[in-house]
Protein backbone atom coordinates (compact mmCIF):
# COMPACT_ATOMS: atom_id res chain seq x y z
CA UNK A 1 0.00 0.00 0.00
CA UNK A 2 1.45 3.36 -1.08
CA UNK A 3 1.55 6.58 0.92
CA UNK A 4 -1.47 7.97 -0.95
CA UNK A 5 -3.60 4.96 -0.06
CA UNK A 6 -2.43 5.07 3.57
CA UNK A 7 -3.32 8.76 3.82
CA UNK A 8 -6.71 8.13 2.21
CA UNK A 9 -7.60 5.40 4.71
CA UNK A 10 -6.22 7.45 7.62
CA UNK A 11 -8.32 10.45 6.58
CA UNK A 12 -11.47 8.34 6.38
CA UNK A 13 -10.86 6.85 9.84
CA UNK A 14 -9.96 10.14 11.53
CA UNK A 15 -12.76 12.00 9.74
CA UNK A 16 -15.28 9.40 10.87
CA UNK A 17 -13.88 9.66 14.41
CA UNK A 18 -14.41 13.42 14.24
CA UNK A 19 -17.99 12.99 13.00
CA UNK A 20 -18.63 10.49 15.80
CA UNK A 21 -17.51 13.05 18.37
CA UNK A 22 -19.67 15.74 16.78
CA UNK A 23 -22.67 13.46 17.24
CA UNK A 24 -21.67 12.57 20.78
CA UNK A 25 -21.23 16.16 21.94
CA UNK A 26 -23.65 18.22 19.86
CA UNK A 27 -26.67 15.92 20.05
CA UNK A 28 -27.64 17.89 23.17
CA UNK A 29 -28.19 20.91 20.96
CA UNK A 30 -30.78 19.10 18.88
CA UNK A 31 -32.56 16.93 21.42
CA UNK A 32 -31.52 18.03 24.91
CA UNK A 33 -34.47 20.40 25.37
CA UNK A 34 -36.99 17.76 24.22
CA UNK A 35 -35.67 15.18 26.67
CA UNK A 36 -35.36 17.78 29.42
CA UNK A 37 -38.99 18.92 29.00
CA UNK A 38 -40.28 15.34 28.91
CA UNK A 39 -41.57 15.57 25.34
CA UNK A 40 -39.33 12.69 24.24
CA UNK A 41 -37.62 9.79 25.93
CA UNK A 42 -33.91 9.36 25.32
CA UNK A 43 -34.53 6.45 22.95
CA UNK A 44 -37.14 8.38 20.94
CA UNK A 45 -34.85 11.40 20.73
CA UNK A 46 -31.98 9.30 19.38
CA UNK A 47 -34.16 7.69 16.68
CA UNK A 48 -35.61 11.02 15.48
CA UNK A 49 -32.25 12.75 15.59
CA UNK A 50 -30.59 9.89 13.72
CA UNK A 51 -32.91 10.24 10.74
CA UNK A 52 -32.89 14.04 10.57
CA UNK A 53 -29.23 14.63 11.45
CA UNK A 54 -28.25 12.34 8.60
CA UNK A 55 -30.74 14.02 6.24
CA UNK A 56 -29.40 17.48 7.05
CA UNK A 57 -25.81 16.39 6.54
CA UNK A 58 -26.55 14.57 3.29
CA UNK A 59 -28.89 17.05 1.59
CA UNK A 60 -27.73 20.45 2.83
CA UNK A 61 -24.20 20.05 4.14
CA UNK A 62 -22.15 21.18 1.16
CA UNK A 63 -22.31 24.99 1.59
CA UNK A 64 -20.47 25.14 4.91
CA UNK A 65 -18.20 22.28 3.84
CA UNK A 66 -16.67 24.50 1.16
CA UNK A 67 -15.93 27.14 3.80
CA UNK A 68 -14.15 24.62 6.02
CA UNK A 69 -11.96 23.00 3.38
CA UNK A 70 -10.55 26.15 1.78
CA UNK A 71 -12.14 29.23 3.31
CA UNK A 72 -10.07 29.50 6.49
CA UNK A 73 -6.57 28.62 5.25
CA UNK A 74 -5.25 29.77 1.88
CA UNK A 75 -4.26 26.45 0.22
CA UNK A 76 -2.28 28.26 -2.50
CA UNK A 77 0.43 29.03 0.04
CA UNK A 78 1.14 25.29 0.15
CA UNK A 79 1.59 24.98 -3.63
CA UNK A 80 5.20 23.86 -3.29
CA UNK A 81 4.53 21.60 -0.29
CA UNK A 82 1.07 20.04 -0.81
CA UNK A 83 1.76 17.24 1.68
CA UNK A 84 2.25 19.80 4.44
CA UNK A 85 -1.33 20.94 3.78
CA UNK A 86 -2.53 17.32 3.85
CA UNK A 87 -0.82 16.49 7.15
CA UNK A 88 -1.92 19.84 8.59
CA UNK A 89 -5.58 19.18 7.85
CA UNK A 90 -5.19 15.65 9.21
CA UNK A 91 -3.67 17.06 12.41
CA UNK A 92 -6.57 19.54 12.70
CA UNK A 93 -9.15 16.76 12.36
CA UNK A 94 -7.45 14.57 14.96
CA UNK A 95 -6.90 17.45 17.39
CA UNK A 96 -10.51 18.59 17.20
CA UNK A 97 -11.82 15.05 17.63
CA UNK A 98 -9.64 14.37 20.68
CA UNK A 99 -10.72 17.61 22.37
CA UNK A 100 -14.39 16.85 21.70
CA UNK A 101 -14.05 13.41 23.23
CA UNK A 102 -12.42 14.88 26.33
CA UNK A 103 -15.20 17.46 26.64
CA UNK A 104 -17.90 14.83 26.13
CA UNK A 105 -16.38 12.61 28.80
CA UNK A 106 -16.72 15.49 31.27
CA UNK A 107 -20.24 16.27 29.95
CA UNK A 108 -19.25 19.70 28.67
CA UNK A 109 -21.31 21.02 25.71
CA UNK A 110 -18.56 22.69 23.68
CA UNK A 111 -18.59 24.04 20.15
CA UNK A 112 -17.36 21.63 17.51
CA UNK A 113 -17.04 24.60 15.16
CA UNK A 114 -14.74 26.41 17.60
CA UNK A 115 -12.69 23.26 17.95
CA UNK A 116 -12.05 22.62 14.24
CA UNK A 117 -11.55 26.29 13.34
CA UNK A 118 -9.03 26.70 16.16
CA UNK A 119 -7.28 23.49 15.07
CA UNK A 120 -7.02 24.64 11.43
CA UNK A 121 -5.66 28.02 12.48
CA UNK A 122 -3.15 26.30 14.79
CA UNK A 123 -1.54 24.13 12.10
CA UNK A 124 -1.60 26.98 9.55
CA UNK A 125 0.22 29.41 11.82
CA UNK A 126 2.86 26.85 12.91
CA UNK A 127 3.46 25.66 9.33
CA UNK A 128 3.25 28.86 7.27
CA UNK A 129 2.86 31.77 9.63
CA UNK A 130 -0.02 34.17 10.07
CA UNK A 131 -0.31 34.88 6.34
CA UNK A 132 -1.66 31.38 5.73
CA UNK A 133 -4.89 32.20 7.56
CA UNK A 134 -7.80 34.05 5.98
CA UNK A 135 -8.30 36.44 8.88
CA UNK A 136 -11.21 38.19 7.15
CA UNK A 137 -13.03 34.85 7.05
CA UNK A 138 -12.07 34.21 10.69
CA UNK A 139 -13.50 37.62 11.62
CA UNK A 140 -16.72 36.75 9.79
CA UNK A 141 -16.97 33.42 11.57
CA UNK A 142 -16.12 34.98 14.94
CA UNK A 143 -18.78 37.64 14.54
CA UNK A 144 -21.33 34.93 13.79
CA UNK A 145 -20.47 33.27 17.13
CA UNK A 146 -21.64 36.48 18.81
CA UNK A 147 -24.57 37.16 16.52
CA UNK A 148 -25.98 33.62 16.51
CA UNK A 149 -26.69 33.24 20.25
CA UNK A 150 -28.07 36.77 20.38
CA UNK A 151 -30.34 36.16 17.39
CA UNK A 152 -31.35 32.70 18.60
CA UNK A 153 -32.07 34.12 22.06
CA UNK A 154 -34.07 37.03 20.64
CA UNK A 155 -36.25 34.79 18.45
CA UNK A 156 -36.80 32.33 21.30
CA UNK A 157 -37.65 35.19 23.68
CA UNK A 158 -40.19 36.64 21.24
CA UNK A 159 -41.77 33.24 20.49
CA UNK A 160 -42.21 32.48 24.19
CA UNK A 161 -43.58 35.99 24.84
CA UNK A 162 -46.21 35.38 22.15
CA UNK A 163 -47.10 32.03 23.73
CA UNK A 164 -47.30 33.58 27.20
CA UNK A 165 -49.49 36.48 26.14
CA UNK A 166 -51.68 34.57 23.69
CA UNK A 167 -52.01 31.18 25.41
CA UNK A 168 -50.63 30.78 28.92
CA UNK A 169 -51.95 34.02 30.43
CA UNK A 170 -55.45 34.07 28.90
CA UNK A 171 -58.75 32.95 30.42
CA UNK A 172 -59.11 29.85 28.24
CA UNK A 173 -55.59 28.68 27.34
CA UNK A 174 -56.75 25.41 25.78
CA UNK A 175 -58.91 27.09 23.15
CA UNK A 176 -56.22 29.73 22.60
CA UNK A 177 -53.68 27.02 21.84
CA UNK A 178 -56.07 25.66 19.21
CA UNK A 179 -55.79 28.96 17.33
CA UNK A 180 -52.06 29.43 17.75
CA UNK A 181 -50.63 25.92 17.29
CA UNK A 182 -51.47 25.62 13.56
CA UNK A 183 -49.80 29.00 12.93
CA UNK A 184 -46.59 27.76 14.54
CA UNK A 185 -46.80 24.52 12.55
CA UNK A 186 -47.16 26.54 9.34
CA UNK A 187 -44.15 28.69 10.23
CA UNK A 188 -41.93 25.74 11.14
CA UNK A 189 -42.67 23.82 7.93
CA UNK A 190 -42.56 26.96 5.79
CA UNK A 191 -39.06 27.89 6.97
CA UNK A 192 -37.85 24.28 6.95
CA UNK A 193 -39.03 23.72 3.37
CA UNK A 194 -37.81 27.08 2.10
CA UNK A 195 -34.21 26.77 3.24
CA UNK A 196 -34.01 23.18 2.06
CA UNK A 197 -35.35 23.87 -1.43
CA UNK A 198 -33.64 27.17 -2.13
CA UNK A 199 -30.43 25.80 -3.62
CA UNK A 200 -30.31 23.21 -0.86
CA UNK A 201 -30.55 19.97 -2.83
CA UNK A 202 -27.71 20.37 -5.30
CA UNK A 203 -26.19 17.08 -4.23
CA UNK A 204 -29.12 15.22 -5.86
CA UNK A 205 -29.31 17.62 -8.84
CA UNK A 206 -32.30 19.60 -7.59
CA UNK A 207 -31.95 23.37 -7.65
CA UNK A 208 -35.04 25.53 -7.10
CA UNK A 209 -35.32 29.27 -7.61
CA UNK A 210 -36.43 31.50 -4.75
CA UNK A 211 -39.91 31.92 -6.28
CA UNK A 212 -40.36 28.17 -6.77
CA UNK A 213 -39.12 27.51 -3.24
CA UNK A 214 -41.51 30.07 -1.78
CA UNK A 215 -44.51 28.54 -3.54
CA UNK A 216 -43.66 25.00 -2.46
CA UNK A 217 -42.92 26.14 1.11
CA UNK A 218 -46.24 27.98 1.39
CA UNK A 219 -48.17 24.94 0.12
CA UNK A 220 -46.43 22.55 2.52
CA UNK A 221 -46.86 25.02 5.39
CA UNK A 222 -50.58 25.40 4.69
CA UNK A 223 -51.15 21.65 4.36
CA UNK A 224 -49.34 20.82 7.60
CA UNK A 225 -51.01 23.77 9.36
CA UNK A 226 -54.46 22.54 8.34
CA UNK A 227 -53.65 18.98 9.38
CA UNK A 228 -52.50 20.21 12.79
CA UNK A 229 -55.67 22.30 13.15
CA UNK A 230 -57.89 19.25 12.71
CA UNK A 231 -55.73 17.13 14.99
CA UNK A 232 -55.82 19.75 17.76
CA UNK A 233 -59.57 20.27 17.23
CA UNK A 234 -60.20 16.54 17.59
CA UNK A 235 -58.09 16.46 20.73
CA UNK A 236 -60.02 19.40 22.21
CA UNK A 237 -63.39 17.89 21.27
CA UNK A 238 -62.56 14.69 23.15
CA UNK A 239 -61.53 16.63 26.25
CA UNK A 240 -64.33 19.24 26.11
CA UNK A 241 -66.58 17.39 28.56
CA UNK A 242 -63.77 17.41 31.14
CA UNK A 243 -62.72 21.03 30.64
CA UNK A 244 -65.26 22.69 32.95
CA UNK A 245 -64.13 20.55 35.86
CA UNK A 246 -60.43 21.21 35.30
CA UNK A 247 -58.27 23.15 37.70
CA UNK A 248 -55.87 25.79 36.39
CA UNK A 249 -52.94 23.40 36.67
CA UNK A 250 -54.83 20.75 34.73
CA UNK A 251 -55.60 23.25 31.96
CA UNK A 252 -51.92 24.16 31.76
CA UNK A 253 -51.06 20.47 31.53
CA UNK A 254 -53.43 20.07 28.57
CA UNK A 255 -51.82 23.04 26.83
CA UNK A 256 -48.36 21.56 27.37
CA UNK A 257 -49.58 18.31 25.80
CA UNK A 258 -50.50 20.22 22.65
CA UNK A 259 -47.10 21.89 22.55
CA UNK A 260 -45.38 18.55 23.08
CA UNK A 261 -46.17 17.74 19.44
CA UNK A 262 -44.89 21.15 18.35
CA UNK A 263 -41.68 20.64 20.29
CA UNK A 264 -41.07 17.27 18.66
CA UNK A 265 -41.49 18.93 15.24
CA UNK A 266 -39.15 21.76 16.19
CA UNK A 267 -36.64 19.27 17.63
CA UNK A 268 -36.56 17.58 14.25
CA UNK A 269 -36.02 20.99 12.69
CA UNK A 270 -33.01 21.59 14.94
CA UNK A 271 -31.62 18.11 14.20
CA UNK A 272 -31.79 18.73 10.44
CA UNK A 273 -30.24 22.18 10.93
CA UNK A 274 -27.45 20.77 13.07
CA UNK A 275 -26.62 18.03 10.58
CA UNK A 276 -26.53 20.51 7.68
CA UNK A 277 -24.15 22.88 9.49
CA UNK A 278 -21.86 20.79 11.69
CA UNK A 279 -21.15 17.94 9.26
CA UNK A 280 -18.72 20.40 7.63
CA UNK A 281 -16.53 20.28 10.71
CA UNK A 282 -15.68 16.68 9.83
CA UNK A 283 -15.89 16.40 6.08
CA UNK A 284 -14.65 19.88 5.11
CA UNK A 285 -11.02 19.10 5.97
CA UNK A 286 -11.49 15.58 4.56
CA UNK A 287 -12.67 16.98 1.22
CA UNK A 288 -9.64 19.29 1.11
CA UNK A 289 -7.26 16.39 1.79
CA UNK A 290 -8.85 14.16 -0.85
CA UNK A 291 -8.67 16.95 -3.43
CA UNK A 292 -4.93 17.38 -2.86
CA UNK A 293 -4.30 13.62 -2.91
CA UNK A 294 -6.19 13.37 -6.20
CA UNK A 295 -4.59 16.34 -7.99
CA UNK A 296 -1.30 16.68 -6.07
CA UNK A 297 -2.02 20.41 -6.02
CA UNK A 298 -3.32 22.94 -3.50
CA UNK A 299 -3.90 25.70 -6.05
CA UNK A 300 -7.11 24.22 -7.40
CA UNK A 301 -9.05 22.66 -4.53
CA UNK A 302 -12.12 21.00 -6.03
CA UNK A 303 -15.49 22.57 -5.17
CA UNK A 304 -17.59 19.43 -5.51
CA UNK A 305 -18.22 17.49 -2.32
CA UNK A 306 -18.66 13.77 -3.05
CA UNK A 307 -22.04 12.45 -1.96
CA UNK A 308 -20.41 9.47 -0.24
CA UNK A 309 -18.44 11.89 1.92
CA UNK A 310 -21.61 13.65 3.07
CA UNK A 311 -23.05 10.23 3.82
CA UNK A 312 -19.98 9.23 5.82
CA UNK A 313 -20.17 12.39 7.90
CA UNK A 314 -23.87 11.91 8.51
CA UNK A 315 -23.38 8.28 9.55
CA UNK A 316 -20.61 9.25 11.97
CA UNK A 317 -22.81 11.88 13.61
CA UNK A 318 -25.67 9.39 13.97
CA UNK A 319 -23.49 6.69 15.56
CA UNK A 320 -21.91 9.24 17.90
CA UNK A 321 -25.23 10.54 19.17
CA UNK A 322 -26.56 7.00 19.53
CA UNK A 323 -23.67 5.83 21.69
CA UNK A 324 -22.38 8.75 23.76
CA UNK A 325 -24.84 11.55 23.07
CA UNK A 326 -26.66 11.15 26.38
CA UNK A 327 -23.66 12.49 28.30
CA UNK A 328 -24.21 16.17 27.46
CA UNK A 329 -28.00 16.19 27.09
CA UNK A 330 -28.64 16.92 30.74
CA UNK A 331 -26.59 20.10 30.79
CA UNK A 332 -28.64 21.88 28.14
CA UNK A 333 -31.92 20.05 28.72
CA UNK A 334 -32.19 20.46 32.48
CA UNK A 335 -29.49 22.60 34.04
CA UNK A 336 -29.77 26.05 32.41
CA UNK A 337 -33.44 26.66 33.16
CA UNK A 338 -36.48 24.50 33.85
CA UNK A 339 -38.04 23.51 30.54
CA UNK A 340 -41.58 22.61 29.56
CA UNK A 341 -42.83 21.81 26.04
CA UNK A 342 -43.83 25.46 25.46
CA UNK A 343 -40.41 26.71 26.60
CA UNK A 344 -38.53 23.96 24.77
CA UNK A 345 -40.45 24.67 21.57
CA UNK A 346 -39.62 28.37 21.80
CA UNK A 347 -35.92 27.65 22.30
CA UNK A 348 -35.72 25.12 19.48
CA UNK A 349 -37.60 27.29 16.99
CA UNK A 350 -35.33 30.25 17.72
CA UNK A 351 -32.19 28.13 17.42
CA UNK A 352 -33.24 26.22 14.31
CA UNK A 353 -34.22 29.33 12.36
CA UNK A 354 -30.82 30.86 13.10
CA UNK A 355 -28.82 27.70 12.36
CA UNK A 356 -30.39 26.76 9.03
CA UNK A 357 -30.23 30.28 7.64
CA UNK A 358 -26.54 30.41 8.57
CA UNK A 359 -26.00 27.05 6.91
CA UNK A 360 -27.42 28.28 3.62
CA UNK A 361 -25.21 31.40 3.79
CA UNK A 362 -22.15 29.18 4.26
CA UNK A 363 -21.39 30.52 7.74
CA UNK A 364 -20.15 27.78 10.12
CA UNK A 365 -21.81 29.05 13.27
CA UNK A 366 -21.75 27.26 16.59
CA UNK A 367 -24.85 25.15 17.18
CA UNK A 368 -23.97 25.08 20.86
CA UNK A 369 -23.86 28.86 21.14
CA UNK A 370 -27.12 29.25 19.24
CA UNK A 371 -29.08 26.73 21.30
CA UNK A 372 -27.70 27.93 24.61
CA UNK A 373 -28.57 31.48 23.57
CA UNK A 374 -32.11 30.36 22.72
CA UNK A 375 -32.56 28.54 26.04
CA UNK A 376 -31.18 31.63 27.78
CA UNK A 377 -33.73 33.77 25.88
CA UNK A 378 -36.58 31.60 27.13
CA UNK A 379 -35.22 31.83 30.66
CA UNK A 380 -35.02 35.63 30.40
CA UNK A 381 -38.67 35.70 29.36
CA UNK A 382 -39.44 34.08 32.72
CA UNK A 383 -37.08 36.31 34.69
CA UNK A 384 -33.37 36.23 35.54
CA UNK A 385 -34.05 34.21 38.70
CA UNK A 386 -35.11 31.24 36.58
CA UNK A 387 -31.61 30.88 35.12
CA UNK A 388 -28.81 28.76 36.58
CA UNK A 389 -26.02 31.30 36.33
CA UNK A 390 -23.42 28.87 37.70
CA UNK A 391 -24.04 26.44 34.83
CA UNK A 392 -24.00 29.27 32.30
CA UNK A 393 -20.61 30.41 33.59
CA UNK A 394 -19.30 26.85 33.29
CA UNK A 395 -20.56 26.59 29.71
CA UNK A 396 -19.06 29.93 28.71
CA UNK A 397 -15.72 28.92 30.27
CA UNK A 398 -15.74 25.74 28.20
CA UNK A 399 -16.32 27.86 25.08
CA UNK A 400 -13.30 30.03 25.90
CA UNK A 401 -11.07 27.00 26.42
CA UNK A 402 -12.10 25.19 23.24
CA UNK A 403 -10.37 27.39 20.65
CA UNK A 404 -6.89 27.41 22.25
CA UNK A 405 -7.25 23.71 23.13
CA UNK A 406 -7.99 22.85 19.50
CA UNK A 407 -5.09 25.00 18.29
CA UNK A 408 -2.61 23.58 20.83
CA UNK A 409 -3.49 19.96 20.10
CA UNK A 410 -3.32 20.61 16.36
CA UNK A 411 0.16 22.08 16.67
CA UNK A 412 1.32 19.07 18.70
CA UNK A 413 -0.07 16.53 16.20
CA UNK A 414 1.29 18.46 13.22
CA UNK A 415 4.79 18.58 14.73
CA UNK A 416 4.62 14.82 15.36
CA UNK A 417 3.56 14.20 11.76
CA UNK A 418 6.37 16.45 10.59
CA UNK A 419 9.00 14.52 12.53
CA UNK A 420 7.86 11.08 11.31
CA UNK A 421 6.48 11.73 7.81
CA UNK A 422 7.65 15.05 6.37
Amino acid sequence: MGITEILFVSTVVIGFYMAWNIGANDVANAMGTSVGSGSLTLKQAVIIAAVLEFSGAFFAGSSVTNTMKKGIVDPALYADVPMVFVFGMLAALLASAVWLQIATYFKLPVSTTHSIVGAIVGFAVISMGFDAVNWIKIAKISSSWIISPLLGGLIAFLVFEVIKRSVLNVKNPILASRRLAPIFVFFVFFIFTLVMLFKGLKNINLDFSLTESLIIAVVIGLVTGLISYFIVSKFLYKSSHKRKKMTTDQRMLEVEKIFTVLQIISAGFVAFAHGSNDVANAIGPMAGIFSVLETNSTTNILDDVPIWLLGLGGAGIVIGLSTWGWRVMETIGNNITELTPTRGFSAELGAATTIVLASKLGIPISTTHTLVGAVFGVGMARGISSLNVKILNKIILSWVITIPAGAALSICFFLLFKVFFL
